[in-house]
């Protein structure tokens, strides 16, 4: 799906990953889910462009419904992947975490399962081999991402500011759509290491002014940085995703 100019997403609401699009290559944003190659391949030949133009796929952190396709993309393409130093080791499968899960309802729940388990999602690829940066790191990538550190849903999650689509990647930094509850909107993303750390986080994208808020989980948001991070704020505090 176009959002914009030289910005695509593939997959959904449930589970997303993003396209910086220029003539000169591709910028994968994460890589959703195993089966989500197929949604891949859609897009790639809807813009007339092959897996070859993918120059690298960035992490925003090392959880498996963000790896999907990405060791598929390293082994058999050659594509590198990269992630931020703190979450090298859980991309490569030699750490993880169990965050509490937080608020659910079954609905949304067995929603969210029913889908990861269709793209191959409970059963994890991690990858073999991880390229790592380093907050502030301005990548010689399409676009020029630029690395933000958003510490708190993992050690090493990170956002993408990329001026050239006006966009800034969150992962799960936040979300838009609660997987485990249905609720929309911006608010904190379940399965975070440490939600106080989260939240403070958020802060550090202000200075962005981006206009699209692009996260793993839920809708596009077109109405910028700053009014995400105060709804975030507020839902966090209000008791539907309080911080703790």
């Amino acid at each position: 799906m176009e959002l914009a100019p030289g910005l695509h997403r593939i997959g959904n609401d449930l589970v997303a990953a993003y396209l910086v699009v220029e003539p000169g290559g591709i910028t994968l944003i994460d890589a959703g889910l195993p089966g989500q190659w197929k949604d891949l391949q859609a897009e790639l030949a809807a813009m007339g462009r092959r897996t070859e133009d993918i120059r690298a796929v960035l992490l925003t952190h090392g959880d498996p419904d963000h790896l999907g396709f990405a060791e598929r993309l390293r082994r058999e393409h050659g594509v590198p992947v990269w992630a931020h130093a703190a979450d090298s080791a859980r991309a490569r499968g030699l750490e993880s975490s169990k965050p509490s899960w937080g608020p659910m309802r079954i609905g949304p729940v067995l929603r969210f399962l029913a889908y990861a388990a269709t793209k191959g999602g409970l059963r994890p690829v991690h990858v073999s081999e991880v390229h790592e940066f380093a907050d502030g790191d301005v990548l010689d990538l399409p676009g020029s991402p630029r690395v933000i550190g958003l510490p708190g849903h993992s050690p090493g999650s990170v956002a993408f500011h990329v001026p050239s689509v006006d966009a800034v990647f969150v992962g799960d930094g936040l979300t838009t759509r609660h997987v485990l509850t249905g609720r929309s909107g911006p608010q904190p993303a379940p399965f975070t290491d440490d939600p106080a750390q989260a939240l403070a986080s958020l802060e550090r994208l202000r200075s962005t002014e981006a206009r699209w808020v692009l996260p793993g989980h839920g809708t596009p948001w077109r109405d910028g940085i700053a009014a995400a991070i105060d709804a975030v704020v507020r839902a966090a505090h209000d008791g539907s995703g309080a911080a703790r």
